[in-house]
Order: C-alpha cells, then structure tokens, then sequence
C-alpha cells in the first residue's frame, strides 16, 4: 500500500489557483479610440440588436439568442426596468422575467455581448417610463434633475444593479459579457426645460456611473453635452449623418428603429426591409462602427406594463424576430446577409477613416483603404432613380435608395435595395377550437368547463371607497396605479318652469 502524505503549501496554493481559474472566464479589456470599441487591443465592428427581458418568457430567452447569433448579432442591448426590480421600496424581484442574470448568461451561452442600459429612466413605451410608483411619493422629489431625493434613490438602484451583475461576474471586466452600460436616456431631448439643475444633474450621474467601476466604457444617447469619459451614441431611423460631439470619441448607434410601436386602434407599423438595410449599410460607410436594431425583437407587454396613450399589448415593432420568437422575412434574412456583407469589410473599416468620393447627382462612394486593404460603399441617395455610377474605372448600376458593398473595392457582393432572403408569411391558426360545437350548440359550455376566467364588473362607482371632490383628480396621486380607471360619476339637478302661453287668434 502506498504512503500517503501530504502535498507541499506552495503547490497546494497552486492546484486552488488553477481549479479557481478552470471556473471563470479570462478578463476582457474594453476601451475605445475615435474609430470604434476597442477589446482587447483590437477595433471592432459590431452589430447588435434589442431584446427586453420583461417582454419575453425565460423559456424563450436561449432561442431568441440562438436567432440573434444566427442573424449576424455580436451583440444585445437591453434596458433596466427599475419598477419590476423594486416594487417596493427596497424589496428587490430579480425572479422569473425578471431575472436579469439569466438573461445574461443566455447571451453568453450564444456567445454575444451584452449592452446594459441601465437608465434607470428608460421610456421604451413602459409604464411609467420604468420608474416605481413609489418614487412618486418621496416628498420633496423632482425626477431627473438635480434633486437629492431622487438622486439618493437613483443611485442606490444604480449601485443594486451594477452590484448584482458583478455579484454574478457578468462584467467583461471580470470575463463577462457586457462591454457596454448606459447611465440616462434621450436626456438631451429635454433637458432644455430643467435648465442649469438639467445641466448638473447630467454631470452628476455621469460622474456617479464612472465612480461605479465596471471595467467598461458607459454612453449616453442622445446627449450632445455628454461628459467625457462617457460617449453621446444616437438614436433614430438614420444616423448616418451624426458626428460624435468629441473627435475621440467613436460613432455608435444605440437605436435604429426596425419599426415603430403598436396603438390601439392605429395602423400595424411596417419599415420596408429596403430602407432598413440602406440605413444601416449607410452608417458604417459613413464612419460608424456599432449600430442597434432597436428592436430586433419586441416582444409582448405583459399585464399593465405598457405605457403612454393608448400603447397595446404587442410591442411587436416589425422587428426581424416577431412578438412571438420567429424570425420575420424577409427582413431577418436580408439584414443577416447584410451584416455578413459588412463584416467582410471589417479589416479596412478598422484600419483607416472613410475618404468621400462624388459619384454624380445624389450618388457617392465612401472607400476605406489602408495598404493592401481596401473597401468601399457605393450609394444612391435618390429615393425615386435608378443610377449607374463609374467607381474605379468600372461600371455600377445602383437602384434607388441603395447601397453597394464591395469589400475588395472592385466586386459587390450585396445591394441593400436587391432582397435574396426567403420571403415567407407567417399565419395564425385556431387550433382545434370553433365558434359552435359539432352539435350546434354555443360554445360558451365549453369556455364554461376551461381553465379561463372573468369577473362582471358593473359599470359606475360601486365601490366603498367613493369619494366626493370638485372638479378632474390627478389619476397617479388617486389610483396610485393600482388600476388603469378611475370611474367619475356626476348628478345635474335640472329645474324646469311650465310657461303658459296664450295665444289670441285674430
């Protein structure tokens, strides 16, 4: 029988050293120079696209991922919803749809990165615009500005968030996917109204984040005052034309809108594929290195979580993964061969800045070219011609509204306007159930028997709660969101006086 005996400390401190290392990923260094993000010493290109946790099952999160990487995403992009993680003051739900861990780790699992917009303000057509409803209450409170009580709140959710994801190692700090954070939203759309306290606020929380300590670099969209170190991105259906407000600082594209949000009772939002494809090829021939699909998949607003007038249900967005997880074509199809298309360029676009060449009359070409690389984008800019163009001593025919991607300078390979994807539909079928049973008979036997539910309400106040006030209520302050209705009901007293006329014919 061999002695046993112990192992030596140093190797001991050796053998837990690697086990610890076998468990985690390498650390990754993310910065950024004027032409793009910066991973570990190299520029990239990269392309991603939105996804909300909350609009979406758990279950379907790997599956949304897998179409995500298979459509060409580096990356998603996701806002935080402060109002299902705190619903009460300091009582924390990271559970279920809400479980922004898991949702990481699943575009981890699909080998994407990850944008983490935090906000905490995040609009997105949310109730509230992703604020709890009791931050309302704090007394003394004044929402994004600079206000303390909302600035102690704001920042301990801030640190919650930045705690809970470091806490899991999600950070590309730490061998993580997030490379990305965003402190604030579209701030700059209204900080004219709030003035000097706008201003000050915008400094503050920039200074909060960076104080954070993530290892990655944060943004702010829509936000031209943007303090360094932060980046100002853009949001928009073109963005092609914006300049970063620093020239160190790279041109990223936070929000391409695949589509537009649902009303009830307005037209189904449609963007043709077309035009989608023509503004994302536009910005990266323009200088950008990172545009969104905002949203590449919508999802559903569950429960009461949508916001602003009359938002429905389906926040399906004519996104290139529909609200129920399938891909939409042609559009997913042709962006996916877009991106293949851009990252063929990658090496030139990296490389070097763009140079402008005049093609004629609403026609130019944008060429990266450094040594032996070279790329190039041709575009028409009319909306209503075909053109044909001359780029290099050759011929190019371009249809309008278009742009041609040669990544070798001399051979396209793909037109943005010129669809090869398949083209399907998709339709919805009632499985199994019909408005009268074989018999003749209603159905409401059968919805009787199932495990649907409903409740008869009478129409106007009924409840004990009724009160008696003058004049409108302001809806927040009365229901304190627990219901979307506040019924009003009134009583007109009415007092009628007979006149008795006589009338004398003569």
């Amino acid at each position: 029988m061999a002695a046993v005996g112990r192992l030596p400390s140093a190797v001991v401190a050796l053998l837990l050293a690697l086990l610890c290392l076998a468990g985690t990923s390498a650390a990754t260094n993310v910065t950024y120079d004027h032409r793009a993000l910066v991973i570990d010493g190299v520029r990239r290109v990269l392309v991603s696209g939105s996804i909300h946790y909350p609009r979406s099952t758990p279950d379907m999160w790997p599956g949304l991922m897998q179409k995500a990487k298979d459509g060409g995403l580096d990356m998603v992009e996701t806002y935080v919803f402060w109002d299902v993680h705190e619903p009460v003051r300091g009582q924390y739900d990271f559970e279920g749809r809400n479980d922004l861990v898991r949702f990481v780790k699943a575009a981890a699992d699909a080998g994407l990165y990850v944008h983490l917009r935090i906000g905490p303000y995040v609009c997105a057509e949310w109730n509230y615009g992703g604020f709890p409803l009791w931050l309302h209450f704090i007394p003394g409170i004044k929402f994004r500005t600079d206000n303390e009580p909302f600035k102690t709140e704001m920042q301990r959710f801030t640190e919650k968030v930045v705690a809970t994801m470091k806490g899991a190692g999600l950070y590309a700090s730490q061998g993580g996917p997030i490379i990305l954070s965003q402190i604030e939203n579209e701030y700059g759309n209204i900080d004219a109204s709030y003035g000097a306290p706008g201003k000050s606020y915008i400094r503050w929380a920039a200074g909060m984040a960076v104080a954070l300590d993530t290892g990655v670099p944060w943004v702010m969209c829509q936000q031209a005052d943007t303090p360094a170190p932060l980046i100002n991105t853009c949001n928009g259906f073109y963005c092609d034309q914006f300049t970063p407000s620093l020239s160190s600082r790279p041109k990223l594209w936070t929000e391409n809108w695949s589509g537009w949000f649902l009303s009830f009772g307005g037209a189904v939002p449609y963007r043709p594929t077309e035009d989608l494809a023509f503004a994302v090829a536009r910005f990266y021939q323009r200088g950008g290195t990172l545009q969104n699909y905002y949203m590449y998949h919508g999802g559903t607003n569950f429960g009461r979580s949508s916001g602003g007038p009359f938002i429905s249900t389906s926040y399906d967005y004519d996104a290139p993964i529909d609200e129920y997880g399938l891909v939409r074509q042609p559009k997913w199809g042709h962006l996916r061969d877009v991106h293949k298309a851009i990252k063929m360029c990658e090496p030139a676009l990296i490389a070097t800045d763009p140079s402008y060449m005049s093609l004629g009359q609403n026609a130019e070409a944008h060429v990266y070219k450094a040594g032996s690389l070279c790329a190039a984008f041709l575009a028409n800019i009319d909306n209503q011609s075909d053109k044909t163009v001359t780029f290099n001593g050759k011929a190019y025919k371009l249809p309008a509204w278009s742009v041609s991607i040669l990544p070798d300078c001399k051979n396209v390979v793909l037109n943005t306007a010129q669809i090869n994807s398949q083209v399907a539909s998709t339709q919805m079928r009632n499985l199994g159930f019909s408005t009268q049973a074989s018999d003749g008979s209603s159905v409401e036997a059968e919805l009787a028997s199932s495990t649907w539910s409903y409740a008869v309400e009478p129409v106007g106040i009924t409840k004990e709660n009724a009160m008696t006030k003058p004049g409108l209520m302001e809806q927040i302050n009365t229901t304190a969101d627990a219901s979307d209705f506040l019924w009003y009901s009134t009583r007109y007293r009415i007092a009628l006086v007979a006149v008795l006329v006589h009338m004398v014919i003569v």
